[in-house]
């Protein structure tokens, strides 16, 4: 049987049992991805980050020092994930507790999660939405919503490239030139 060629970099101090990973993808000192993790192309995995059997971490996506991702927890193409954030999979966590189901949760393309936030199972993360640092994050993020707080609440919308939007009658220009509609308090990127 011929061996697999390694297309990504690894390095030296990193743990690494899957067989899933995508080319060009970086793997830092003291991470470690268990066996059955899936990890796409182009990702930067920083260290001291963890992701567990079971988890799936889209295209260009960038986890920065010390997150977790676990199992049930997906992750779609072009999300960040800053420093020290935290996602959880049981609603119920007890010692030695073997019956509790694991929750689900997704981030969707293109999101941002800040530092230090914590992401509470079973939501999920809308498209090109901003959860600020420090948020806890109880329900579903609308796509391009920017949140904060405990728990985290809507300040705001904000386009791909992280400008503001402000919408008039329902729809909103970014200065990039990308152009949103608001309808029943859902964002959504508008091409012609």
């Amino acid at each position: 049987m011929k061996k697999k060629k390694i297309t990504y970099f690894r390095h030296p101090e990193a743990l690494v049992e899957t067989t899933q990973i995508g080319d060009g993808t970086r793997i830092w000192a003291f991470a470690h991805l268990m066996k059955g993790a899936r990890v796409g192309r182009d990702c930067n995995i920083g260290d001291h980050a963890f992701i567990e059997s079971g988890a799936v971490v889209g295209n260009n996506v960038t986890v920065k020092n010390g997150v977790v991702i676990w199992d049930k927890v997906i992750i779609e193409d072009g999300v960040f994930l800053g420093p020290n954030m935290v996602f959880t999979n049981d609603l119920f966590p007890r010692s030695g507790a073997r019956d509790n189901p694991l929750v689900a949760t997704l981030v969707k393309k293109g999101a941002s999660i800040g530092a230090n936030a914590t992401i509470v199972c079973g939501v999920t993360i809308g498209e090109g939405a901003l959860v600020g640092a420090g948020a806890v994050v109880t329900r579903d993020v609308a796509p391009y919503a920017l949140v904060y707080g405990n728990p985290a609440k809507v300040h705001g919308h904000l386009c791909a490239c992280a400008g503001r939007l402000k919408f008039a009658t329902g729809k909103a220009r970014c200065a990039c030139g990308k152009r949103y509609i608001k309808k029943d308090g859902v964002v959504r990127a508008f091409t012609i």
